[in-house]
């Protein structure tokens, strides 16, 4: 019997009525009586099956084995599954009430001339210096000193003269801004907005109504003086530093980034799974052996979390630090070691902590480029291993699971594919590995001995140029141009396949291990 995990049928119906059900819910699209019969089918089918289930056992005598007792147990599995699936149903229909619904101004939109709210996020340098923030709305100011109270969340543009108070400032910083509204002539179409009016606002004049609470003050001083120590150095690579430490790409060089992009391995400079995974090495190499694995393991967690509060609210490093933290849980014992339903239940808290980020790109790839890895990348593995050397195999096969994963999103919010990447990955991520760990022991050198900081600088530099121009060599490379559901039509049909002939392999081998 294939070995599935209730939390994946969980995540599963969770998926299925988060990003499928309720959007169009809440579009108008279906109604609510489409909507109950939908989450009825599973239920019903749940009661089919327990009735099934408890039929009399019947003895086969002439095979010698209770194929009966077979049938039952696996209508007993079928329930189970069934009742975690429609569990997640519930669940994904739950957590897609609590988004955050169309914005409300309280007062005709054309009429707009000024708004208030709270900085949701670090306010970031975007082109001409300008600075971008979300806010949570507060009230919206009309013609004539009209006020109204209003609510939802929506982007904002400052002048580039305002951008350095505000990254002072930073986030839960309470402002009110004066200047124009403007309205998308396109319906929403992007993962945020549900549906609802693009609405953005660029602002002409700024003004601090409330400092952010203490302990976010604190936060944004933190970010500020890493930004000016790294800044201090007055090199190209603390830029990338800064990128991949913190997720500060406001001094990373926009001709590099875009380099990365073309080249298919823009998930690099984005905070994510692979960045926590060496601080978490770092961790557990100066703790491991003071402390013992599950002291280290406790201690990790407290860093991460401080870590992940530092660096702000990005969806794909919350993944991979709720990863790490069920990870910690199941050193413990709480919990069994298992990556793919540590995946499972990572998606099911994230989306249930904040319900709005899993309609981030950066969450839905971060996920799909993880679940990849372990579900593609480790089918490849086990068909290869033996005939392909470990240290080329492994990293292969995880940018190829990752790859294949995600094709077909990335060719809908894309132009094109890079399948370049999946070799020139092999290459940057090794040397992104290495750059960001020398960041690190640039950063401590520098607040202890500055001279010694200096030469590691040098180094960082050399690094900095190798990657630019490996990026620079795989960008040359061609995209491929595609109509996005056959990109995704594909990308099944090979992983099905893949997994096919993993199955098969697994089989063979089990009946020849007698013989071996």
């Amino acid at each position: 019997m294939v070995n599935i995990k209730p939390v994946l049928c969980a995540a599963c119906g969770a998926i299925l009525s988060y990003y499928c059900l309720f959007p169009k819910f809440r579009s108008g699209s279906i109604s609510i009586d489409v909507l109950l019969v939908l989450i009825f089918i599973p239920v019903a089918f749940l009661c089919l099956l327990r009735v099934l289930a408890s039929f009399p056992l019947l003895w086969d005598e002439q095979s010698g084995t209770n194929r009966q007792q077979l049938l039952s147990k696996r209508l007993r599995l079928l329930i189970f599954w069934t009742t975690a699936f429609s569990a997640g149903l519930a669940i994904g229909i739950a957590v897609g009430a609590n988004i955050p619904g169309s914005v409300r101004f309280g007062i005709p939109e054309k009429t707009i001339r000024g708004i208030s709210g709270t900085l949701l996020d670090d306010p970031r340098i975007v082109a001409g210096g300008r600075a971008m923030s979300t806010i949570s709305l507060g009230m919206a100011m009309g013609n004539g000193g009209v006020k109204a109270t209003s609510s939802g969340q929506i982007t904002v543009f400052f002048r580039e003269e305002n951008a350095d108070r505000l990254r002072e400032f930073g986030r839960g910083t309470k402002i009110a801004a004066d200047g124009e509204l403007r309205i998308s002539d396109t319906e929403g179409s992007g993962l945020n907005s549900m549906g609802g009016a693009p609405y953005t606002f660029t602002a002409q004049a700024l003004h601090i109504t409330k400092a952010a609470p203490s302990l976010e003050r604190f936060r944004t001083g933190l970010r500020l003086g890493l930004t000016e120590r790294f800044a201090g150095s007055h090199s190209p690579w603390a830029g990338l530093a800064l990128a991949l430490l913190l997720g500060i790409r406001d001094n990373l060089d926009t001709g590099f980034a875009a380099q990365y992009r073309n080249a298919g391995c823009s998930y690099i400079l984005a905070l994510s799974g692979m960045h926590l995974a060496i601080i978490v090495s770092i961790i557990s190499f100066l703790l491991k052996k003071p402390l013992g694995l599950r002291l280290a393991a406790i201690s990790g967690a407290a860093i991460i979390i401080m870590y992940c509060f530092i660096v702000g609210p990005l969806p794909s490093l919350n993944r991979a630090a709720l990863m790490y933290l069920l990870g910690v849980i199941a050193v413990l014992g709480m919990l069994k070691r298992d990556m793919l339903s540590l995946l499972c239940m990572a998606f099911l808290l994230q989306i249930s902590i904040s319900p709005q980020s899993g309609f981030s790109l950066s969450f839905i790839l971060s996920y799909l480029a993880l679940a990849g890895i372990l579900v593609i990348g480790k089918a490849v593995n086990g068909a290869f291993k033996g005939k392909i050397p470990a240290l080329l195999l492994q990293p292969l096969s995880a940018s190829l699971g990752a790859f294949i994963a995600t094709a077909g999103v990335s060719a809908w919010f894309f132009t094109d594919l890079r399948p370049v990447g999946i070799l020139a990955g092999l290459i940057l991520a090794p040397l992104a590995t290495v750059f960001m760990a020398l960041s690190i022991v640039w950063l401590g050198l520098d607040f202890i001995i500055p001279r010694l900081s200096f030469l590691l600088g040098k180094i960082l530099s050399f690094l900095y140029w190798l990657m630019e121009k490996t990026a620079a060599l795989s960008a040359a490379a061609p995209g491929v141009k595609a109509n996005p559901f056959l990109i995704l039509f594909l990308s099944l049909l090979i992983t099905v396949t893949i997994l096919w002939l993993d199955r098969r392999r697994r089989i063979i081998a089990g009946r020849l291990e007698p013989f071996a």
